[in-house]
């Protein structure tokens, strides 16, 4: 298995995947969601694979290999080091490297997904990277998440609410903070989840579809 480092960084001149982002803050269920589009994608017929960031291990990669929802020859890992969002967005060629050796590896492909090592609500990703990226906040965090109004809850295209079954837990009124969400995107989607039960990641498969996939 292929991971990427500083010393076999380079772009392939050829891209032909589309490439889609997943970011957001430490444990508001990112690989959660992805383990979720996984099935749901291939399902649908789509060719995919999936780079993953950490800071200095291959953790959410292992996870990914050894979860039976995909070949672990088509999960590479990107070691960011101390600063998460650096990789995906100032100088994004590790990722872009990556990108390309799955391309290269797997011809056909259609979709390659971009998980950012966990960060804090200014993480964005480059368009250099991406085409089009998602960030997950969750309930946990936080109701008062959107009205902080950091980048990544602003100028994504799309954002996740996650782990919505546990606001009643966690003392969030849910509408509210989705309403919040939704009144500073303006007219960004919102979609709420709860990756590990299911809900709703079935219509963040259909908006990638939509916005990448050229699928209906």
């Amino acid at each position: 298995m292929l991971d990427i480092s500083a010393e076999t960084a380079g772009r392939a001149p050829n891209v032909t995947a589309a490439r889609v982002g997943v970011g957001g803050p430490v444990g508001s269920g990112k690989t959660a969601l992805i383990e979720a589009l996984i099935p749901l994608l291939r399902g649908r017929g789509v060719d995919l694979a999936v780079v993953t960031n950490d800071l200095v291990t291959k953790e959410d990669a292992e996870r990914l290999r050894r979860s039976g929802l995909i070949e672990p020859e088509r999960v590479l890992a990107v070691e960011a080091g101390a600063c998460p969002h650096t990789v995906i967005r100032e100088d994004p060629t590790l990722n872009m490297t990556a990108g390309d050796d799955l391309e290269a590896s797997f011809p056909g492909l259609e979709l390659v997904i971009f998980e950012s090592g966990g960060d804090n609500l200014a993480s964005t990703f480059s368009l250099d990277l991406v085409d089009w990226w998602i960030f997950v906040i969750d309930v946990a965090g936080g109701g008062d998440i959107p009205r902080k109004k950091g980048p990544g809850v602003i100028k994504c295209d799309l954002l996740v609410v996650n782990k919505v079954d546990l606001a009643p837990h966690v003392g969030v009124d849910l509408e509210a903070m989705l309403g919040e969400a939704r009144a500073v995107r303006g007219d960004r989607p919102v979609i709420a989840t709860n990756a590990r039960g299911g809900e709703g990641v079935a219509a963040v498969a259909d908006m990638i579809g939509r916005a990448v996939l050229f699928s209906a």
